[in-house]
């Protein structure tokens, strides 16, 4: 039995046990048994050295978004108008076949855009590119999953489940678990809060399936069982997800409306460029990044050239943004903006910026 039927069976099994306490532990078991199977579904399985096939792009810029949807829901559309990239456009599905890259300069920053084939049911399993798709999703700071409006959201569904299976967790934190496992002197398992969704012989239950009998587990918050097989693995990542919803102008006020209160929705139309702007300005918020100006001596801040840095950034970040030697070479440094109480403040190198702060740094 091949590990596409294996992993069929483990959730055919899942589907018809029914959820009670008297089954809890044989469900953890199985969930178990069926993360192991999917990671070994993403291993290469080619040999080591041999080359694959896949089309995935080198990171520029100061952030990586890509796009990924069903065919023809407007993502070459979309990509065409927010970075003047000439992307294939046709009325026909599967008109992107390989990975095209664009560049949004905004608020002084590049944001790397990627437009992703379309996905099909069963791309986690290799279905279409469905592999190599979800591998260049694993590289991004940023999901952006473009829905047709006009149809159900059944698509938004099976693309979340597709992006589970193989360990990306859309919109979620990654949970507070501490875990090392040992060679010696067995399990340790402790807890700082009351744990109500799982107990010790449960961690068990998932900890001998992969065969793990000593381990140091610590749960800083009241976990699933599925946090913790996220933990074991370590392959899970954890990013934020904006679900953008096309070809607005072909529903009705009411349905724009609906769709629009939605968590982390927005709505727009590609062809009537409505609603482009906001969604700029939610992309910038997701990606949770900062602006920071630099001031000379006895000279004005410069407006023109900002370093763009990742939220809560320090001086020691902007020192290594300048040149990789002035940190070293920094005593301290003149902030003034938002992030001090004074204008200017003499801070440390530990100080952490906000957005739109300017920096002076004392040499030593």
């Amino acid at each position: 039995m091949g590990i596409l039927e294996k992993i069929a069976e483990i959730e055919r099994e899942i589907g018809r046990t029914q959820k009670n306490k008297a089954t809890e532990y044989h469900l953890g078991q199985l969930k178990a048994k069926l993360a192991k199977y999917r990671g070994q579904l993403l291993e290469p399985a080619g040999k080591a050295g041999e080359k694959g096939e896949g089309f995935d792009v080198m990171k520029s810029g100061d952030a990586r978004v890509a796009m990924i949807g069903f065919p023809s829901v407007g993502k070459s559309t979309l990509l065409s108008t927010l970075t003047k990239t000439e992307s294939c456009v046709a009325s026909y599905e599967f008109t992107t076949l390989t990975c095209i890259p664009g560049v949004i300069d905004y608020k002084g920053a590049n944001i790397q855009l990627l437009d992703l084939p379309g996905i099909i049911e069963g791309a986690s399993q290799g279905k279409g590119r469905g592999r190599q798709v979800i591998a260049v999703a694993r590289t991004a700071d940023l999901v952006i999953m473009v829905l047709d409006a006009c149809k159900k959201d059944i698509h938004k569904e099976l693309l979340e489940k597709e992006l589970d299976a193989v360990g990306i967790r859309l919109n979620k934190k990654k949970p507070e678990i501490y875990f090392k496992q040992k060679k010696t002197g067995g399990l340790t398992i402790t807890a700082t809060c009351n744990l109500t969704r799982m107990d010790e012989k449960m961690v068990r239950t998932i900890l001998s399936e992969y065969k793990i009998h000593n381990a140091e587990v610590l749960f800083r918050e009241d976990s699933t069982p599925d946090d913790f097989i996220d933990v074991i693995n370590g392959r899970s990542i954890y990013m934020p997800c904006l679900y953008v919803y096309n070809k607005i102008d072909q529903i009705s006020l009411e349905e724009v409306d609906r769709l629009a209160r939605g968590p982390h929705n927005v709505v727009i139309s590609c062809n009537m460029k409505l609603n482009l702007d906001y969604l700029l300005d939610v992309l910038w918020e997701h990606l949770d990044l900062l602006r920071v100006y630099t001031k000379k001596p006895g000279a004005p801040p410069d407006f023109d050239d900002s370093i763009i840095l990742r939220n809560g950034a320090t001086v020691t970040h902007v020192c290594h943004a300048i040149h990789r030697t002035l940190a070293e070479n920094t005593k301290y440094a003149l902030v003034w903006g938002k992030s001090t109480k004074f204008s200017p403040q003499r801070v440390g190198m530990s100080h952490s910026m906000a957005d739109e702060d300017v920096i002076q740094s004392i040499k030593k």
